[in-house]
């Protein structure tokens, strides 16, 4: 009973498997991929974009979107299919972030990175200048 669960598209009851949604939405989901394979396999449609193909084919863009990402839509084949960027909505081909924010992401890691040695390396300095500081005046106190 742990794998029952609510589907996320309907929210009806079911038992949670190889899919993530239940049976009739997966169903539901199927033939919508199969009307746009269906326009998309046409020569003439090949070079069509995700706004043509949901406009033809009236399946939501969050599902071409999907069928995009799972890989079942080739960009290879389909050269003018793209979802959007999760940072800032450019169109793009694999990934979840296009090239620009991901070197921004890179960068801002990086930057994080430096100021954490940054900050290690004062600190073991300051620490170093306070043992140093010590022994000075506990010298000084020997004699």
């Amino acid at each position: 009973m742990s794998n029952l669960t609510n589907c996320p598209i309907c929210g009806r009851l079911f038992m949670k498997g190889l899919r993530k949604v239940c049976n009739t939405c997966f169903k539901k989901q199927e033939e919508q991929f199969e009307v746009v394979r269906s326009y998309m396999n046409k020569k003439e449609n090949r070079m069509a974009t995700v706004q043509e193909v949901h406009a033809y084919t009236e399946v939501p863009y969050e599902r071409i979107y999907q069928f995009i990402r799972e890989g079942r839509l080739l960009t290879t084949n389909f050269p003018n299919l793209g979802y959007p960027c999760e940072s800032c909505g450019d169109s793009i081909h694999q990934g979840r972030l296009c090239e620009s924010c991901k070197d921004r992401v890179i960068k801002g890691v990086h930057q994080h990175e430096r100021q954490k040695q940054f900050e290690e390396n004062v600190r073991q300095d300051l620490t170093s200048k306070n043992q140093t500081y010590r022994s000075i005046n506990i010298n000084r106190y020997k004699d």
